[in-house]
Formats: structure tokens, sequence, C-alpha cells
């Protein structure tokens, strides 16, 4: 389709604060929270990364989810990258991420229970399906073994092929941001204040990362960073990722990021990949090429008509219910949102980078993170047991008390299991293997 012309900016605004913000007229409705999940899947035995497809015939997991869905009455569709995806009986889809990642996007549900429900109900019994072939199905931010290089991009499609071009050209290991990276997303109603909703999950962002990072190793090896994943994210082109001051007009604000971030998807890419606002002011832009350019953007909270949380790493399904109360309570109650949005305060860019190499150990995220889930299961409790059920909030309850009311996040359980295998024999047994009376 050609472009007649530039698109006024006024109108790219009112898109934003109309569709992605929801500040336009809107129909009152029921309460919903959704999320995505994410798994890597590597071999039980070499511990590899396990492609979508294997051309020789070994393992792959493509092969191993048609099994799985012919059980479970699962519609396998096409979709645009190259390989298919899977419609579930309960609405939920399984696809791909570039890197052969398996991704579980559930129906958005009307209660956190109902959510969890659904998330395990596929993922428990696919993960053991997997393991039972010879794939184990890992709930961390980011494969721990490996190098970007041990996989080639999965899926074929142009979305995909261009980003990795973009990203390569970038040079900022962007590459692994896509094929290696695992996340829990959940997506969330804004509610009747969607820019207080905006500032409170931007701000909220380092605290999620620290209290649920799950990603200290990679290629082999301790990292010094509690996530991994985040700080990966954090190393991408610095046009399309991170946090906003939320300032006056946040609106405005995340117009200017769209606006400068790189147009990955329009031109040869041998231009040099002016900013969608360059492609815009030449008049080769169109309405649709603008949202599509909305979806290549990355940042720890993104408007999509509902908001997106996506600072958390990937969390096993045990766990599920905690992010989910968390950050329910915090923004559906409307005590609990204020009191968040004191507590909290302004967002701070330095903070992610803290929460991501320090986690909890970090004094202030720590506190902060201990004060926002008080805040959020006061909120949960309030909300009532419709929308957050009982054994949901036990569930919270005890990832908070486990991790973190202690200052602790799964990377600590992923260093500690870790030591332990490479941990050398006891010092008793070796005086025992030497004593000369032996």
């Amino acid at each position: 389709m050609t472009a007649p012309g530039p698109i006024p900016a006024a109108a790219l605004e009112a898109d934003l604060r109309e569709n992605a913000f929801a500040l336009g007229p809107r129909v009152p409705g029921p309460r919903r929270i959704g999320a995505e999940v994410e798994l890597i899947p590597v071999s039980a035995d070499t511990r590899k990364p396990v492609p979508i497809q294997s051309p020789d015939g070994g393992l792959a997991t493509l092969p191993l989810l048609r099994r799985f869905g012919e059980m479970h009455c699962w519609r396998e569709d096409a979709s645009p990258y190259g390989v298919p995806c899977f419609a579930l009986r309960d609405g939920g889809v399984i696809s791909y991420e570039p890197g052969g990642q398996i991704e579980l996007s559930a129906p958005a549900a009307g209660s956190v229970g109902a959510l969890t429900a659904s998330l395990r109900g596929t993922v428990r019994p696919l993960t053991e399906f997997l393991r039972e072939s010879g794939v184990d199905a890992l709930s961390v931010g980011i494969e721990p073994e490996g190098t970007v290089d041990d996989l080639p991009l999965q899926l074929p499609g142009r979305r995909y092929v261009r980003l990795t071009r973009f990203l390569d050209a970038a040079g900022t290991g962007g590459t692994r941001m896509m094929r290696q990276t695992a996340a829990f997303q959940a997506s969330l109603d804004w509610g009747p204040r969607p820019l207080d909703t905006w500032r409170l999950l931007n701000a909220a962002a380092p605290v999620l990362v620290a209290a649920f990072a799950s990603s200290p190793v990679y290629r082999g090896r301790p990292t010094g960073e509690r996530s991994f994943r985040a700080r990966v994210w954090r190393e991408l082109d610095g046009g399309r990722t991170g946090i906003f001051p939320c300032g006056a007009d946040p609106v405005a604000e995340y117009l200017a990021f769209a606006l400068a971030a790189p147009a990955i998807l329009l031109g040869d890419g041998d231009d040099g990949w002016p900013p969608f606002a360059e492609w815009n002011a030449r008049g080769l832009a169109t309405p649709d090429d603008w949202r599509t350019h909305l979806t290549t953007l990355f940042p720890e909270v993104r408007p999509k008509g509902f908001v997106e949380a996506r600072s958390i790493d990937a969390v096993h399904a045990d766990w599920y219910a905690a992010p989910l109360v968390l950050l329910a309570g915090m923004t559906y109650d409307i005590r609990a949102s204020a009191e968040a949005r004191e507590l909290l305060g302004d967002p701070d860019s330095d903070l992610l980078a803290r929460a991501g190499r320090d986690g909890l150990a970090d004094a202030e995220i720590g506190a902060a993170a201990r004060y926002l889930f008080a805040i959020a299961i006061g909120g949960a409790e309030r909300l009532g047991e419709r929308f957050v059920d009982g054994d949901s909030l036990a569930e919270a309850r005890a990832y908070f008390d486990a991790y973190t009311r202690r200052g602790r996040s799964p990377a600590d359980d992923v260093l500690a299991a870790r030591a332990a295998v490479l941990a050398p024999p006891a010092e008793s047994h070796l005086v025992l293997a030497s004593d000369p009376t032996d």
C-alpha cells in the first residue's frame, strides 16, 4: 500500500492515546488478566538447545508438540514465521520464539485462579511429556549452558530475519535476546486510571526484575548478575527498550520513543535503519506500518490496548500465581495502587540495572520488594475470592516467605544447585583416602 504522505503527528498520538493506552471511550467490562509463559527446550542428555525441526531426524520439538497436540485435541495452524502454531481447546495458543523457545499464550481469564489453572493445565503435562521424550523444558530467564551460535534462527519469517540483521548491525549481542531468553509476561486491564497504572508499572519494573530473577548463569558460568536476561535486554539498541520517566504526558513520551526507534521492517536494511519518524516524514509509512512498528518495540511495560508487564524472568509452574497476585493486587485494588505509587515514586532507570545485577541484595530494591508484596497481598485480599482465590493467595504468600522476605529469588536456587554439582568431595573422604593406616 502506497502512503499518501506523512501521517500527522496528532493522528499518531491520537492512535496511541485511544488504542494503545485505552484513553478513548470505553465500554466497562469485567476485570480480566492474561499471561504468556516461555520454556527453553534442551536435551536431557547433552543440555544443548533442541531445535524446532531436525532435517536428519534428530531430536526436535515440533514432532513432539504434534504428538502431544494430537492427544489433547490441539488444532495445528499456519503462522507467518515459517513454522506452525497450535490452538488449544481452552483458547490458548502454543507458538515458537526465534530460538525455538516454546511459548504458551493463555486466554485472558476472569480470575487469577482460572488463569493459573489454564497455564498449569498445559505446561505441567507438556513438560512431563517432553521429559519422557528426552527434552527438559527450562523455566529460567536465559538458556544457561550454550551460546547464541549453538542454535541458528529457528523462525525464517521476514520479521525475525530483519530483526536479526538489525541487531547484528547494532553489535550489541541482541540476537541472544531473541534466541536464548525466556520470560513470564502478564497482561492487565488499564483500569479506570490508565496513566496511573502506566506510571506504577514502570516504577515497579526493577522490583519485578529482582523479585523473580532466575537467570544468573550463562555459557555454563555464573555471570555476576541475578538476571542475566535483564542485562541482555538492557544491552539492546537504546531505541526500543527500557522504562519511561512518566512525566506530565506519558502518551507524548511514548510517541517520541516510538518515532525515534529504527523502523526495522521498512526499507531494504541497507540505508542505516532510519527511525520511523524519518520514513514518515518522507511519506513512505502507512498507518498499518505504524501499528506493525509498535509491535517491534520492547519496553519493560508495553501499551497494547491493555498493558503488558514484561520484566519477569521465566517462572516455574509451581509459582505462577505469585507474580499474578502481585500484579493484580497492586494495580486492580484502588487503595493498593495508591500505596504502591507512593512507595515506589517515579520510575528510575538506574534501579533497573541494579535490579538485574544485585537483585534483592540491593538494600533499596529489597526493601521496596518486601513492602510492595505486602501492599499487593492486601490489595488482592480486597479484590475478593472471585478474582483472587485462597489458593492463589497462599501461593503468593509462600513465595514471599521463601524468597522475597529473605532477600532471595530463584536465581539463588540456580546458583546453589550449580555449586552443589561442582563441589569437591567432602574433606573427610579426602582424609580417609590418604590415611596411611589403610
